[in-house]
């Protein structure tokens, strides 16, 4: 399809400059990449086709009659790839099916699971490029919760999409280990554990949910909710604050608490991200890049980029990037306390610098929630006003917040649902449901099977949805096997196999692209033939846009018009045996994109449900 796509904006570009020549216009010539081309509303008027309405102006004549000229001289060069013919203001162009079909099918067969790997002529393509994409970024005082889930999933989505698209990919974690939030779970540590030994081993639970237990236990305790009849503890708050000073001292009783507190803490997220299929290439930790940052504001004191202000304190006048203050006067943004400590964001210039330096990124992706617009538009502007030309490629992946249908979720609080929870219980439910259909001895392992169904569930529920966009999740939706979900898609995957488990065991095999393209004539086949040669460039349009629903929809896309075809075209029971292995063909073909595409949103593929 891109290769037509392609050969069809050529013509058109070409039909289009001949057309200015010929009336001698004053006007630049026009590049294939100027002509918009777009799926035909009704398939028996052409499958593609190209508005004219944009060259109205430059050849001073209307739509409708541009597109009888540029049609009629494309159609003397349109080599076979099929008919041009004009619509109202439209140029289409109905392609040739049997050739389209033998090139696309060719394609998948020769190229297997580097079919939609974009090179040179992908658009855009990223052969060259080296990006990294940082998230995640956990606190060490929780385990990873439902917020987290939508984060890594779009982090690890993101990454092995634009890979696909050919980029190099470098994945980085920022693990927030230091803070006034940290030292809250150790006091309520030592104030209800440490006297009793406790530890995750001997409680028989995940490091993480026991440090973010005791973060529970500290704000209980500071309100004074922690036992019945129980009064406030405010001074909880000045201790824990205490607390942070003697770490930042480096007093050696509180480092040692905190370094173990921590181990117990990353491990137990570790497990998850293990379980969860995400990985990266490196951690970074606050702890050890919390102080970077104070030497590069002072070099841009030096130079002028920054000023003191009146009470001693670094600044930075960013009203250029995000407007007046709410008194109107210009907008401030601090860089170094007037006791010369630095804040949040002098660590993530920092850590910036130290990163391209570590790994010499042409762009640098931060998956961060929408909360931090603001932060990510002045960090981008501070790192360009340090003279950073690789600034100009950082790029902010914002996202929504993702909420229960029982409301919001609160950390301090205790009403977050951990990660790990809810793939337990996701979990249960899909195991529960393969034993009611008697389905255990069919699928293997009814354990690890319920397991890549709770995964692909959580993922693609996640995934589906354009990123910006705050969202519910619905367990029970997610889990379903019909509609537009993660276990539908495992359960056409599973389908497909089956059948040319089938084929393959009565000694019947898929037929090569060009003879299979002699028989596939229907309209279903024609259809999802058509949507298959599309993976390519929805891979660079995913990449582009950094968009992992763009993917969900197309594998959605796919598996609906397997369906149909399959309702539509009996393979296993087709009228002849050329129309049979033709139509295995098609189905081992669709089979491979699907895996493919499943892989990209983290949904694991399943041969058996």
């Amino acid at each position: 399809m891109a290769d037509v796509k392609t050969q069809f904006k050529t013509l058109l570009a070409d039909a289009v400059n001949q057309i200015i020549k010929e009336k001698n216009i004053d006007a630049e010539s026009v590049t294939a990449e100027k002509i918009v081309v777009q799926p035909s509303p009704n398939p028996e008027m052409g499958d593609i086709g190209s508005p004219m309405f944009m060259f109205a102006k430059t050849l001073k004549i209307a739509p409708p009659q541009i597109a009888q000229e540029v049609a009629k001289i494309a159609a003397e060069k349109a080599n076979g790839i099929g008919e041009v013919l004009a619509v109202g203001s439209y140029v289409n162009l109905k392609m040739d099916k049997a050739g389209a079909v033998k090139s696309i099918l060719s394609k998948i067969e020769a190229e297997g699971t580097q079919y939609g790997t974009l090179n040179n002529e992908g658009k855009p393509h990223l052969a060259g490029s080296r990006i990294m994409v940082e998230f995640s970024s956990p606190n060490t005082n929780k385990p990873l919760h439902l917020g987290h889930m939508r984060n890594d999933a779009l982090g690890e989505s993101i990454s092995r999409i634009l890979k696909k698209a050919g980029a190099e990919v470098f994945k980085v974690d920022l693990i927030n280990n230091r803070g006034i939030h940290i030292c809250k779970s150790m006091l309520a540590y030592k104030l209800f554990h440490e006297a009793n030994g406790d530890t995750p081993e001997t409680l028989g639970m995940k490091g993480d949910h026991f440090v973010g237990q005791c973060y529970v236990e500290f704000d209980k305790y500071l309100k004074g909710e922690k036992d019945k009849g129980e009064t406030a503890h405010p001074e909880a708050q000045e201790a824990a604050e205490e607390m942070l000073r003697k770490w930042e001292a480096g007093d050696e009783e509180t480092r040692k608490l905190w370094q173990t507190m921590n181990d117990w803490t990353f491990n137990g997220v570790k497990a998850t991200y293990d379980r969860t299929g995400v990985s990266f290439d490196k951690f970074y930790f606050e702890s050890e890049t919390y102080l970077k940052g104070k030497d590069e504001i002072q070099k841009g004191l030096e130079k002028g980029v920054f000023f003191k202000a009146e009470d001693g304190s670094v600044r930075v006048d960013v009203t250029e990037v995000v407007g007046k203050g709410r008194d109107g006067e210009d907008h401030e943004k601090v860089l170094l306390r007037k006791d010369g400590t630095s804040v949040y964001i002098t660590q993530d210039i920092g850590t910036a610098i130290s990163r391209h330096a570590d790994w010499a990124f042409n762009e640098l992706v931060y998956v961060v929630a929408t909360e931090q617009n603001f932060h990510f538009k002045v960090l981008f502007y501070i790192l360009k006003k340090l003279g950073f030309d690789w600034a100009n490629k950082l790029y902010h992946l914002a996202y929504g917040l993702v909420n229960l249908p029982s409301g919001r979720m609160k950390s301090r609080e205790g009403t977050v649902v951990d990660a790990d929870d809810l793939i337990d219980s996701l979990h249960a439910d899909a195991l529960k449901a393969i034993k009611e259909k008697g389905r255990e001895e069919e699928v293997g392992n009814a354990d690890e099977v319920a397991e890549k169904v709770a995964l692909a569930a959580l993922h693609y529920y996640l995934l589906q949805v354009s990123p910006i966009k705050d969202m519910v999740f619905n367990p029970q939706e997610s889990l379903s096997f019909n509609g537009n979900t993660g276990p539908y898609l495992q359960y056409m995957g599973a389908r497909i196999a089956s059948i040319l488990r089938k084929a393959s065991d009565e000694g019947t095999k898929p037929a090569n692209a060009e003879k299979a393209a002699q028989f596939l004539k229907a309209g279903e086949e024609w259809d999802l033939v058509k949507r298959l040669g599309e993976y390519p460039e929805t891979v660079a349009r995913a990449a582009e846009n950094k968009d992992s629903s763009v993917m969900a929809n197309y594998l959605y896309d796919i598996a609906k018009l397997f369906s149909k075809f399959y309702q539509q075209c009996p393979i296993m029971s087709a009228e002849n045996a050329e129309l049979k292995e033709a139509r295995l063909a098609l189905a081992a073909a669709t089979l491979q994109v699907l895996k493919d595409a499943m892989n990209l949103v983290l949904v694991p593929y399943l041969d058996r449900m």
